[in-house]
């Protein structure tokens, strides 16, 4: 079996822990299979040195510098794996076999980088690559790094393209748990989890798995969540399920915009709920939200539209701070799912500019970690669409 291990910044943020890394990593050696490990910076290593950066430096000299937390941690990793008998070796940039390349954008050069790995793949019979997480070299040699959780990012990347049987994210808790166990009670482990409700997560402040990682997942790579307390890197954790696929995807019937306005609307605590209970209360399924300073829109069927109007017109009356409500008919909606939205600058660009091109009117945007919507006029629908999946297309 191959397997990528990464082990993030708490789970190597002592020596104690450190010896833990490598015993798990050498018990999987020793059980006969083929392990690459990828380590993040010990501790808050990376904050301490950015932190510390208090002049004016340059792209370059940044990237050498924070890298230095990643350059101890493996030659940590490679040291405590030696005395154990483990034969292994540490890859920074730089080294011959160093595998992650970037472009002149910054973003990893999936071709290089590809090919580099294969490279790699052909010296696991023999060594235990310890690789540091979260940085790259562009193409002329110097140190570059993936961004925020870029080491889940290395090691989710190197198992695809090392054709891994699966990654392990070593981390400090438990799996995925329900919640936060230092602000619930009774917060328990998640055995399963899909990539979309991960990543929606991740993007709402959960730091498990950082959301870049997630877009290399393909269906023929596990990939699990362990505790650095749990010493087996083959057995339990949380097993992250799926992959993301680009999708671009239009709702069959008609949409009305019903948009609610008031004075500071989301200053008023509760607003939102009051508004959506009492849709809910009428069996009134609201398919988008949106929200500005003054106003609340909700998309619903237009079959109910009238109904809906109604019942949001009697909050109206109720609640001093709103004024009125308005209703709009006629309304299409083109989604474009993909892993990769969150990743890729400029991509609201990429739907918005090609529909002005063709002179379509964008009524709204809705945009979440996965998805954006888009809601034009009825009768634009059909032109929308085939200028949207255009600009998605493979």
């Amino acid at each position: 079996m191959r397997v990528v291990a990464k082990f993030g910044g708490t789970s190597l943020g002592s020596g104690d822990r450190v010896e833990r890394a490598a015993d798990s990593i050498a018990a999987a050696v020793d059980a006969g299979h083929e392990i690459v490990v990828v380590a993040s910076a010990m501790g808050n290593t990376t904050d301490d040195l950015l932190e510390d950066i208090t002049f004016d430096a340059d792209e370059t000299d940044r990237a050498e510098i924070v890298s230095m937390g990643e350059r101890t941690s493996v030659r940590m990793l490679k040291a405590a794996l030696a005395a154990r008998g483990v034969d292994a070796d540490f890859l920074e940039p730089g080294h011959e076999d160093w595998p992650v390349v970037t472009n002149d954008r910054g973003e990893v050069d999936a071709d290089v980088t590809a090919d580099r790995v294969e490279s790699l793949a052909g010296h696991l019979d023999d060594t235990v690559p310890v690789v540091t997480g979260f940085l790259a070299e562009d193409d002329e040699g110097n140190v570059t790094t993936l961004g925020r959780g870029g080491s889940d990012t290395t090691a989710v990347m190197l198992g695809r393209y090392l054709d891994a049987d699966e990654v392990v994210i070593v981390t400090d808790v438990e799996g995925i748990m329900t919640g936060d166990p230092h602000v619930v009670e009774g917060a328990r482990n998640v055995g399963e989890i899909t990539v979309d409700e991960l990543r929606n997560l991740s993007f709402r402040g959960a730091e498990v798995v950082a959301p870049s990682a997630l877009s290399f997942k393909d269906d023929d790579l596990d990939v699990r969540v362990i505790h650095y307390q749990h010493g087996d890197l083959l057995s339990g954790g949380t097993r992250v399920e799926g992959t993301f696929e680009n999708m671009v995807d239009m709702r069959e019937s008609p949409l009305a915009c019903l948009t609610v306005a008031g004075r500071a609307i989301r200053n008023r605590p509760g607003i939102m709920s009051t508004l959506s209970t009492a849709l809910s209360e009428s069996e009134i399924n609201v398919d988008a939200v949106a929200s500005g300073m003054d106003s609340m829109t909700f998309y619903v069927d237009e079959a109910v539209a009238e109904r809906a109007e109604n019942v949001l017109h009697r909050e109206v009356i109720d609640v001093g701070e709103l004024s009125s409500v308005t209703v709009t008919d006629d309304i299409a909606v083109i989604r474009v799912l993909g892993g990769e939205l969150p990743n890729r600058p400029g991509v609201l660009r990429r739907i918005v500019d090609p529909l002005a091109d063709q002179n379509i009117n964008v009524i709204d945007i809705v945009s979440s970690a996965t998805s954006v919507a888009v809601f034009v006029s009825w009768d634009d629908r059909e032109a929308a669409l085939d200028v949207v999946q255009g600009g998605f297309r493979s």
